[in-house]
């Protein structure tokens, strides 16, 4: 008896294993757990998810939705676990608040209050702690939000790289747009507010990892003064946001169209990178479709308000390099496709890990 598989049966159950809430089968926690991508996933929802009965924290988006009073809120929390703590660009001090304020702000939620805990290594000196402190603080002000709580905590020499932050953020969600992946339909057009990949390859070069010389700096920055200027233009034909962090823009176009069952396709020559960029991902072999940012949205937007997004974007600095890099489509559910400079098409999949640990 013999029988066979067609490719669409292959297809259809390749799918259908992408879909389903991924197992966590790993004896320990790897340094690809932390990485935002298909580690992550299954470290989070095949581990701690099944832990909760919780429905907000299934959603997984950016910051959790609340009502208080009658009140529209949206929270946050982060972990910055950096590596050097200056770079070109930044410090672990302004990421801390810059990444509380664009999980925040790509919620649509107004940035009002964060709280900060700092985890510092015996032997830091004290002028290293005051100039983050500084930066923190500098970078608050900037966002226009206020740190009113935080924490202290000292360990042994050799178990921190001088310090970690932990932060936890609260936003007034201020207009009537629903902001999420269910949202999304297909005829969307796909924004990123800008080059790509900038905030990894700054890292890397602080760290003496690259033997080129370039001068890349890290994008962080707050984005709710963007992220407020395009509702006030698109209004509900925003549809949803994320801030491209870990995994960059790939793997954020990945859980979008997962979570909205949709086909995402993107044409490689719009998407805006810079040279460096570029050529230090040919030197390392990474597509910069997976270099973390630290001051880039994804936005899905109708298509009748797209150019008004995407004005919106470039009359604001942090957006001037905006781009309409692609679409979503019915086909291929799920997927994100991207449209090569030879005419083809290629699939652009989570990656498992990440190439480029520490760098948030």
């Amino acid at each position: 008896m013999s029988w066979q598989i067609t490719e669409e049966e292959v297809g259809d159950r390749i799918e259908k294993m992408r879909r389903r809430r991924p197992r966590f089968i790993d004896d320990r926690i790897t340094m690809a757990h932390g990485a935002g991508g298909k580690a992550s996933r299954a470290l989070v929802e095949g581990l701690i998810l099944p832990l909760y009965d919780n429905e907000t924290l299934d959603q997984l988006g950016d910051a959790a939705p609340l009502q208080v009073g009658g009140v529209r809120m949206a929270l946050t929390t982060d972990a910055f676990v950096v590596r050097p703590i200056v770079f070109p660009g930044g410090t672990i001090g302004e990421l801390a608040v810059n990444g509380t304020v664009n999980d925040l702000a790509v919620s649509g939620a107004r940035p009002a209050a964060m709280s900060a805990a700092l985890i510092l290594e015996e032997g830091l000196t004290a002028e290293s702690l005051q100039e983050q402190v500084r930066a923190m603080a500098g970078a608050a002000e900037r966002a226009g939000v206020a740190v009113t709580a935080g924490d202290t905590k000292v360990v042994e020499r050799g178990r921190c790289d001088s310090m970690y932050i932990v932060t936890t953020g609260i936003g007034v969600i201020e207009h009537d747009v629903v902001l999420a992946p269910t949202q999304v339909r297909p005829g969307d057009k796909v924004l990123v507010s800008g080059t790509i990949g900038d905030h990894g390859v700054a890292i890397l070069l602080a760290r003496g990892e690259l033997d080129i010389e370039a001068d890349v700096r890290s994008d962080t920055q707050s984005l709710w003064p963007l992220v407020d200027a395009m509702i006030s233009a698109c209004g509900a034909g925003l549809h949803c946001m994320r801030d491209a962090t870990r995994g960059g823009v790939a793997t954020v176009l990945n859980e979008i169209a997962l979570a909205a069952e949709v086909g995402v396709i993107i044409a490689e020559d719009r998407v805006p990178m810079l040279p460096e960029v570029i050529g230090a991902g040919e030197i390392l072999g990474i597509d910069p479709l997976f270099v973390a940012n630290e001051g880039k949205l994804v936005a899905f937007v109708a298509p009748e308000a797209a150019d008004a997004a995407l004005a919106a974007m470039q009359s604001h600095p942090a957006g001037a390099k905006a781009s309409i890099i692609g679409e979503v489509r019915e086909e291929p559910p799920g997927r994100v496709l991207s449209k090569t400079a030879f005419g083809g098409h290629r699939m652009i999949d989570m990656l498992v890990g990440d190439p480029l640990p520490r760098i948030c």
